[in-house]
């Protein structure tokens, strides 16, 4: 596309209409508005997610392959942020004969309907606004048609409004004023994102500009938008005046007093005539070693004519270049919008730097080398687990991560409550303390779950599950962390004379079992209270004031031990049998590893595991946590595993065995259900347990095959909420084994597939989703430092979400997509594993 851009600027600041392409857009048959270079979605996607406003619902807009708007509905705000109420659908028509679609909202709690029309006229298409009741009383000079558009599409561009020009800001600083709150529209469940220091007031952001017509990027033709407003005005506002993850928003106010059509748009992206997506060559940014499979994708836009052949060029010492295979390309076939090209180069063994030619198209450099995945966890374990460590005060070098946080852990979560973030409570508290009592001991060990600063003890489990795991089939000595529980202080890159995979497991068994200990049974999470806490970006240990609350004490009011600000963190203590069960599985593991690292802590783990099983035997491992659901079947069977693995004692064998055939057999309709912890078992058990796994292991190959056939990659890429690449991960890890006990059945391909997928070989885009691992990786993710654009070192995003109906999504530039994104531990633990077990496989190949 680059070549196209520059191509179009050197003609310089042409009309609209000039560069517009002849082509209408036209309603398809996959239900959205569609033009060469351009689609326009109307509610093909909605909001359905918990976090509100996630930024992918409404009205969007897809421009030259890349969605750069979104949110084109009635709001009740200048400048909408995530937790703002957002409409619900109550219909959505897709009207073919009059090439229209129509979709009706509704704002429940303010009893308001409103319906918007979208149809083609000239190269755009008219948004129109019906209402059939007038505004209430309460959303006069509130309600009004937003559409916003991603700042970084328009980052170093002008706009024009009624003619005048004025440059889209980098960073924000536009005019706001302040209001009472009593003015505010409601935020979900009476929350509220703004800390106002009890003034009652909140911030009310002023416009850029105003106007009736508004050109963005008139310089760029490939990002060039036209809004007209065919009643009233047009204002453009900055949404990240108010919160960092906010976009530049189009907005008109819907009048008061009047019904029918009350508001019409006329919305024109450009068209470029002839466009295409450049292809996109996917490979490992990483590379291959010379014994593995080598095949890279190449995806092509619909409108292109694939080339027969590519190329593979070796990089010489002396910079030359040259050709060292060639061969025709298999067409695998249509998935989702683009065309897809496989090319294979496995017939390449010789180390070296190579990279891969397409028609005029050529890829970045890339290795081969039998130490390709020597370090490639390096970066996971010597960074981005030291700085997720919480309670701790982590350095690395000049700088420091953030100082020790949550000291003043933890308050009993009140009973009857709904957290924003998922978490709730009951009518009870299945512990001993009162609704805002103190639960000592809590302020121990842990790490933040993701991009935010919560603990999440199944997250934990997991983390701790692979960790362990990885310690005892690989035993990994690495030492790069300095690492200090007494004092609270953790250096990056200082060697301390101790394994840091057994450090981290230490960390993360402290805080577990101190929720034993201490509260009776695990908890489903830790957290602060207030919404205004909890979009917190910068150093964790200002989320809190690191002073234990004291109701006796008034806000903002410290004695210098205590504090009455209600900032401490909640623990979240319904119980659980499935999370009782899983902690079990992860604290008998955790056992093994410490007892000759940490053997008093060793021993606690144990006891924790065994309380946890014998107050829980025989009875149902159930969740009613989102999310949770999908493992809760094999809850009972990992303790029970992990339990005799640890102890030897025969109860613990008898009840994962009766537990494990019929799981199996489940999973033969569908699913892999259990052949993970299947396969994991076969070392602790007689020859015939192997022999009997057999047919599942055939079964379940059937499965991984029919992931060839979905998608050219071979892997299991899942649709909406949150990326996959924790579950392409899961996958490889169980190929892993799969190989190991039965090569026969499942081949090394299997397991390599999975890295290659995440180091590149995927779709949209050849990006390693590892960040700092391969030769372009995540720089822009979504950590606790990204209000600054940037990455930490190791982490693991999920990848990619689908908009639908087709449009497949990881954005390279704006970091606050936390479904395709945010780092989160357990699949930066999974990663860890995976990547010791494919250098493992590959080094004891004959």
């Amino acid at each position: 596309m680059k070549a196209i851009l520059t191509g179009f600027f050197t003609l310089g600041f042409l009309t609209l209409s000039s560069l517009a392409s002849s082509q209408k857009l036209q309603l398809n048959d996959l239900g959205y508005f569609e033009t060469r270079g351009v689609n326009i979605f109307v509610y093909s996607n909605q909001y359905t997610g918990m976090f509100n406003d996630e930024k992918n619902a409404g009205i969007e807009i897809i421009h030259h392959g890349i969605r750069t708007s979104t949110g084109g509905a009635v709001r009740l705000q200048n400048t909408p942020e995530q937790w703002d109420l957002v409409p619900s659908v109550v219909d959505r028509k897709i009207d073919r004969e009059n090439n229209r679609i129509d979709v009706t909202l509704r704002y429940k709690d303010y009893d308001f309907d409103s319906r918007i029309s979208v149809s083609p006229k000239d190269k755009g298409v008219i948004i129109s606004v019906y209402l059939d009741r007038p505004l209430p009383e309460k959303l006069k000079g509130k309600a009004g048609m937003n559409l916003e558009f991603l700042p970084s599409s328009y980052f170093r561009k002008t706009y024009l409004v009624d003619e005048r020009p004025g440059l889209f800001p980098l960073y924000p600083s536009s005019s706001t004023t302040i209001d009472s709150k009593s003015n505010k529209v409601l935020q979900f469940a009476g929350h509220t994102t703004f800390d106002d220091r009890g003034k009652d007031e909140y911030i009310v952001p002023g416009p850029l500009s105003v106007g009736k017509n508004i050109i963005m990027a008139p310089e760029d033709p490939g990002s060039t938008v036209k809004i007209e407003s065919l009643s009233g005005d047009l204002m453009l506002f900055d949404g990240r005046d108010l919160a960092q993850n906010g976009w530049f928003i189009i907005r008109s106010i819907i009048p008061s007093g009047k019904t029918g059509n009350v508001l019409q748009w006329y919305l024109e992206p450009n068209s470029t005539d002839g466009w295409k997506r450049d292809p996109v060559i996917q490979f490992s940014q990483v590379g291959y070693h010379p014994d593995q499979k080598k095949v890279a994708v190449i995806e092509l836009d619909k409108n292109d004519v694939p080339v027969q052949k590519a190329s593979l060029f070796k990089v010489n010492s002396d910079g030359n270049t040259s050709e060292r295979f060639s061969a025709e390309l298999f067409d695998w076939g249509r998935y989702l919008r683009y065309n897809y090209l496989k090319f294979d180069f496995s017939s390449v063994r010789e180390p070296g730097v190579y990279f891969i030619k397409y028609g005029n198209n050529s890829s970045n450099t890339f290795i081969i080398s039998p130490d390709v995945y020597r370090s490639i966890w390096h970066p996971t374990m010597d960074i981005w687990f030291p700085v997720q460590m919480d309670h701790m005060m982590v350095n690395e070098g000049y700088r420091t991560w953030h100082g020790a946080p949550y000291l003043d852990d933890a308050l009993q979560a009140p009973v009857n409550h709904e957290h924003f973030d998922g978490y709730k409570m009951g009518p009870v508290t299945d512990t001993k303390y009162k609704s805002l009592e103190r639960i000592p001991g809590l302020n121990v060990g842990g790490w933040f779950d993701a991009g935010d600063f919560d603990i999440q003890t199944l997250s934990h489990v997991n983390v701790l599950l692979n960790l362990v795991d990885a310690w005892e089939k690989f035993r990994i000595t690495r030492d790069e962390t300095y690492i200090d529980q007494d004092t609270r202080f953790v250096d990056i890159h200082r060697p301390d004379g101790k394994p840091d995979i057994l450090q981290q497991i230490e960390h993360g068994a402290l805080n577990v079992v101190a929720q034993v200990e201490n509260i009776g049974h695990p908890v489903r999470g830790i957290i602060v209270p207030n919404l205004h806490q909890y979009h917190h970006l910068g150093d964790a240990v200002n989320e809190t004031d690191n002073l234990p609350y004291n109701p006796n004490l008034k806000p903002y009011e410290s004695d210098d031990k205590s504090s009455g600000t209600m900032d401490d963190r909640w623990a979240f203590t319904n119980r659980m049998p499935f999370l009782d069960y899983s902690t079990a599985a992860a604290l008998a593991a955790a056992n093994r590893a410490l007892k000759d690292f940490n053997r008093s802590l060793a021993e606690r783990c144990l006891a924790s595991a065994v309380k946890m099983w014998d107050e829980n035997s025989n009875r149902p491992a159930t969740s009613d946590q989102t999310g949770m659901q999908m493992f809760s079947g094999v809850s009972e069977m990992n303790a029970a595993l992990q339990l005799f693995i640890t102890t030897k004692e025969e109860k613990y064998s008898r009840r994962f065995l009766e537990l494990l055939w019929p799981s199996l057999e489940r999973a033969s309709a569908g699913g892999r259900g259990g052949i993970l912890t299947a396969l994991q078992a076969i070392p602790f058990f007689e020859n015939d347990f192997k022999s009997k796994l057999l047919p599942s292991v055939v079964k379940y190959k059937e499965l991984a095959d029919s992931y060839l056939k979905e998608n050219p990659y071979g892997v299991p890429i899942t649709s909406r909420g949150w990326g996959g690449n924790g579950v392409v991960i899961n996958f490889a890890i169980t190929n892993y084994y799969a190989n190991k006990y039965f090569p026969e059945v499942i081949g090394q391909e299997y397991v390599l597939k999975g890295l290659d997928y995440l180091f590149g070989c995927h779709p949209y885009s050849n990006i390693s989703f590892v960040s700092a691992v391969g030769t372009r990786s995540k720089e822009i993710a979504y950590g606790n430092n990204r209000a600054d654009f940037t990455f930490i070192a190791g982490g693991v995003v999920p990848g990619l979400l689908l908009f639908q109906p087709d449009f497949l999504e990881n954005k390279e530039d704006w970091p606050f997509f936390w479904g395709e994104n945010e780092y989160v531990i357990d699949i930066g633990a999974a990663y860890v594993f995976l990547s010791n077990a494919a250098y493992d496989m590959l080094k004891n190949n004959k």
